[in-house]
């Protein structure tokens, strides 16, 4: 774990931002810094980006801490918490970006890697937005990653479809939830974005044709997402609750 560059003020408003070391959500943790917020980024198992991510971070002026914890460890995420509240003084935003992504047909995808898929999309949201509505202050945003996938039903993302079909409903459940608590509850549901996991996952070809859908002809960048994410995260975006938001491009 890193520690922040300045010391904090009460009144800072904090972002704790799982899978923050690389893809959208590293993107998602240098945009909350450049509208004010501390960051916590939380990662897996890659401290030399997650470190990085913290540098970004303070190169622009903002205040960031690395915090190592497995999102479907409860107790884990229960300590990168503490440590949030500890560090800056509370919690004002949390973006959970953490997931896996195994392609295959469904009659080909190893269980186990199914298993792990769970673990992580599922087991993993359902841990992080524990914590979440036990800690956000008044006038919080809860934001979870879905993605377009739900509805556009591409082959090979049978099992990554689902786990994320399960992240939409708990988390419009959990928005109805939160009723009297001024907090919102959304979800980002991005398209085919230029990420290493989406591009490592598809060959040229199939990244060549999923760019050519949108009416917009090109992929989305993680600075797409970002900036979807600041909006709701921000008192502008406050009305906004219990909503999948598509960010595709106009993919249908």
């Amino acid at each position: 774990m890193s520690t922040p560059n300045t010391p904090d003020t009460p009144n800072t408003r904090t972002a704790v931002v799982t899978g923050g070391s690389r893809g959208i959500g590293r993107r998602v943790v240098t945009r909350l810094a450049a509208d004010g917020l501390a960051v916590v980024v939380g990662y897996a198992g890659n401290q030399v980006e997650a470190e990085a991510a913290v540098k970004e971070v303070e190169a622009i002026g903002g205040r960031a801490i690395a915090v190592r914890a497995d999102v479907a460890d409860e107790h884990a995420m229960a300590a990168l918490f503490d440590t949030a509240e500890q560090t800056f003084g509370g919690v004002d935003v949390v973006v959970h970006a953490a997931a896996r992504m195994p392609l295959a047909p469904l009659a080909e995808l190893d269980l186990a890697d199914l298993d792990d898929l769970h673990r992580t999309n599922i087991r993993g949201t359902f841990v992080v937005d524990q914590q979440a509505v036990r800690r956000l202050r008044p006038g919080g945003a809860l934001v979870n990653f879905s993605s377009s996938v739900v509805g556009l039903a591409f082959p090979n993302y049978s099992a990554y479809a689902a786990s994320k079909g399960a992240v939409e409903a708990m988390t419009l459940v959990l928005a109805r939830e939160m009723r009297g608590r001024d907090v919102t509850v959304n979800v980002v549901a991005p398209g085919p974005t230029a990420t290493d996991l989406f591009l490592g996952a598809n060959d040229e070809q199939r990244v060549a044709q999923l760019a050519a859908q949108p009416p917009l002809q090109r992929l989305g960048t993680p600075d797409d997402i970002a900036e979807v994410v600041a909006f709701l995260a921000s008192p502008a975006g406050h009305w906004v609750n219990g909503q999948v938001l598509r960010a595709n491009g106009g993919i249908i």
